[in-house]
């Protein structure tokens, strides 16, 4: 340690040489001393300094040789790990091209027509195990709407039971499609009906006379209530389109001289096409354009309220031989659906229908649902397929309560049912009634409106409302019904329309009491979705 800090504090080198030292000052006279050994010290100097230019020139040759054989393999690397060409990557396979908006109302009421988050649609491979494939390029029949009976109890409430502004409010809600449920068609009757506050026609006669002329028709009862509503909703709903059926004729038009049961004699069958007409005209002065009629509702049922019996083959001349040509001939547009009754009886229709000379005036051919089975539609139109279908009515009531059953019931049967059975309408029966499930004239004790109006005003949305709303709303008048099928879909009933407008819709019922997840292709694009047990959705894209 003594020496090294000796060494490390000199500022001069030193060379050390047999025990002695020696600064580089007097090595010249060491040299100059001994000059053999110089002589012989510079030449090995020389030698040195060549081999380390050689050796410095061998190192640089090998680097150069090092350099070149790496660049060759790391060009060869890059060429087979890098692109072949210089075209850009592909796009996600699975990239979200839009939304899809869900309404879904459950059988437990926690969600009543209620909007849900929106679903992403995506393109590429559909890899739910349950799919919903729909083909809007193949269109069926178009829809000409959704909605309920507007009958002179439900008009009543409307009218007199809600001050102005209810009154407003609801038919907002019920007609309006962006602030409601967006009815579009409904139902009324000619005359009375067993939602009546009494019997009337529009010619009623004292006993033993007759008004062969029609000198005593009038409409004024309907004046009362149903016109004033009527005008009320076509202010919202501008569009929206009537069906009228009669429950009977004047009685002295009848072989009973009552309203209720019995049969139109035949040598009043044109002053009944005359009743018709001047019915259709008294409306339209009203500024109310009915669309379609109907000769009689419910043919094969007389009851203790207004009704009447008509066979098929009465029917079929009544419309061969005096409505048909009495609307030509007034140059009314309105159109004739015949029958107007249960599945249980597709041959009535269909009997009309064989008949030439009266089918060129009907339009179609109208059902209820008190009997027989949905595909009773699909049986008139395999045999008729340029003839509408049209379904009508049907009732709900205090006998069935329970809200998950009836909404399952309702959308099965009627709203999708009745569309993949080829209908253009889904119409229940009473639009409103009072909680004593009235007025009556006569006919159902316990029925249930689609809303219940109060005493007080109040408004109950029972759950025919909610399943009117999954259509009505959505599917709006000129949509077409469209081509889908499914893939391990038990237990989901669905029906899907494309819009005007070009908005899709697909309605989902899922009757398991567990959620069921599928997936729904349309074209290259595919969606998700998952629906809660006993629940209806209906989704917009």
């Amino acid at each position: 340690m003594k020496n090294a800090k000796t060494k490390s504090q000199n500022p001069k080198s030193k060379f050390q040489t047999g025990g002695k030292h020696l600064t580089t000052a007097t090595v010249p006279c060491y040299f100059g001393a001994r000059p053999h050994l110089g002589i012989w010290n510079l030449g090995f100097g020389i030698w040195n300094l060549g081999f380390g230019i050689w050796n410095l020139g061998f190192r640089i040759f090998f680097l150069g040789i090092w350099i070149f054989f790496f660049g060759i393999w790391n060009v060869g690397c890059a060429k087979s790990n890098g692109p072949k060409d210089t075209a850009p990557p592909p796009a996600d396979s699975a990239r979200v091209v839009g939304k899809a908006r869900v309404w879904v109302t459950t059988g437990n009421q926690v969600k009543l027509l209620q909007q849900q988050p929106d679903i992403n649609i995506k393109t590429g491979a559909v890899a739910g195990a349950s799919r919903i494939t729909v083909d809007f390029s193949k269109t069926l029949q178009e829809v000409e709407g959704f909605g309920a009976a507007l009958t002179g109890s439900s008009a009543y409430l409307i009218h007199q039971k809600l001050n102005s502004a209810q009154r407003s409010q609801l038919l907002q809600e019920l007609f309006d499609p962006q602030q409601g449920i967006g009815i579009s068609y409904l139902r009324i009757t000619m005359g009375a009906s067993d939602f009546s506050l009494s019997d009337f026609t529009y010619d009623d006669m004292p006993a033993g006379q007759t008004d062969p002329d029609l000198s005593e028709f009038t409409i004024a009862k309907d004046k009362e209530d149903l016109v004033p509503v009527l005008q009320s909703i076509q202010a919202i709903a501008p569009g929206i389109k009537i069906i009228s059926s009669p429950w009977s004729p004047p009685a002295w038009m009848k072989d009973n001289g009552r309203l209720a049961g019995g049969k139109l004699k035949p040598e009043w069958y044109s002053a009944y096409a005359a009743y018709f007409v001047k019915y259709l005209q008294a409306f339209r002065q009203e500024g109310i354009t009915i669309h379609a009629v109907t000769p009689q509702n419910e043919p094969l049922h007389e009851a203790a309220y207004p009704s009447m019996r008509m066979e098929a083959g009465e029917q079929a001349a009544f419309i061969r031989d005096h409505l048909g040509p009495a609307f030509k001939q007034h140059q009314l547009n309105t159109g004739i659906i015949i029958y107007d009754h249960n599945w249980d009886a597709p041959q009535y229709p269909i009997s009309i229908l064989d008949d030439s000379a009266a089918r060129q005036y009907v339009t179609g051919s109208a059902f209820h649902a008190y009997a027989g089975q949905v595909s009773a539609m699909t049986q008139v139109h395999a045999q008729h397929p340029d003839k509408g279908l049209y379904f009508t009515e049907i009732s709900g009531g205090a006998w069935a309560p329970d809200f998950s059953d009836n909404l399952e019931w309702n959308m099965r049967n009627i709203f999708i049912g009745s569309m993949n059975n080829w209908s253009k309408t889904a119409l229940l029966w009473n639009l409103a009634l009072d909680p004593q499930h009235g007025p009556r004239n006569g006919g159902c004790q316990d029925c249930r409106g689609v809303v219940t109006i109060g005493a007080d005003g109040s408004i109950t949305r029972n759950v025919e409302y909610y399943a009117i709303g999954h259509l009505s709303r959505f599917v709006r008048p000129g949509a077409f019904r469209v081509t889908l099928t499914g893939s391990n879909t038990g237990g989901l009933e669905t029906v899907a329309f494309l819009n005007g407008d070009g908005a899709k819709v697909l309605v989902v019922l899922n009757t398991d009491s567990h959620a069921r997840t599928f997936t729904v292709a349309d074209g290259d694009r595919s969606f998700d979705c998952s629906l809660e047990g006993d629940a209806v959705a209906t989704i917009v894209w």
